[in-house]
């Protein structure tokens, strides 16, 4: 079976190779010292929760390597102003250009458009990414575990926290959890996704999630597409969403996040 996650490690290696050539890490240090503070993502999801509010994470995606280009009239400016207006708690940003038809001035766009916390999706393979996320303005990155040894994963963990960011850890199985629970965020995600085939199951989230939801904040993530599926993994223990393909092929994409958010929200 075709492993996609590690063709896209792979390649991202080379990127990150060929970009410290470009900009250099002290560069790099310079515009995130320059950068405004990091917004505080934990902070806003342990808000929303506590308001009784589900915590959305609203995500700006142009494509994927499963469904190929998800909106046409993709503009993150506008997507952030909406997600903001419709209620999301924080954004995510996809910054991969290969196979999310993501870029960083996406991520640059949207957190100026808008007040809320953005995550830099992407594929951290190295500590230079960290810096450069916060130089871009990011407020969380998010570490797959899939993708990463525990010593990269330390690592990756410990320059985000040391820059003032929070860490989105995410897991599709038992042995990735519980490897994650060695680390210190407090956030962990389970993404319903499995991304060595690129199938999808909320069955994932509904095994996982129960067995950490007492000791860390759970974030569900991927095939999220109605308020049944948000309900169900509410009472499994995960009141934060990574949502974005549902959102994104909305044509009122305020809206549509007014309406999820409605649906629920209660803590179980």
């Amino acid at each position: 079976m075709h492993d996609i996650l590690a063709e896209i490690c792979d390649r991202k290696r080379a990127h990150v190779t060929k970009t410290k050539a470009e900009i250099p890490l002290s560069e790099q240090e310079d515009r995130a010292k320059s950068n405004s503070l990091p917004r505080g993502f934990i902070r806003a999801l342990k808000a929303a929760r506590a308001a009784d509010r589900y915590g959305f994470i609203c995500e700006i995606k142009k494509a994927s390597p499963s469904k190929g280009l998800i909106r046409p009239d993709f503009d993150p400016a506008s997507l952030a102003r909406a997600y903001e207006e419709g209620g999301a708690t924080c954004l995510s940003v996809l910054t991969d250009i290969p196979y999310f038809q993501g870029h960083n001035d996406y991520l640059v766009a949207a957190r100026k458009a808008c007040s809320l916390p953005v995550l830099r999706k992407d594929f951290m393979v190295d500590p230079y990414q960290v810096v450069e996320a916060r130089a871009l303005g990011a407020d969380c990155i998010l570490l797959i575990m899939a993708a990463l040894e525990d010593s990269l994963a330390t690592e990756l963990e410990d320059a985000a926290l040391g820059l003032g960011m929070d860490v989105l850890i995410e897991v599709h199985d038992k042995p990735e959890l519980d490897r994650a629970l060695k680390l210190k965020s407090e956030l962990i995600g389970v993404n319903n996704r499995n991304l060595k085939t690129m199938e999808v199951s909320i069955a994932t989230t509904l095994s996982l999630v129960p067995t950490y939801a007492a000791t860390r904040i759970a974030v569900a993530e991927s095939g999220l597409k109605s308020a049944e599926d948000l309900q169900k993994c509410e009472v499994a223990g995960a009141g934060c969403f990574l949502i974005g393909e549902t959102f994104m092929r909305e044509a009122d994409v305020a809206r549509a996040v007014r309406q999820l958010q409605k649906t629920g929200g209660k803590s179980p």
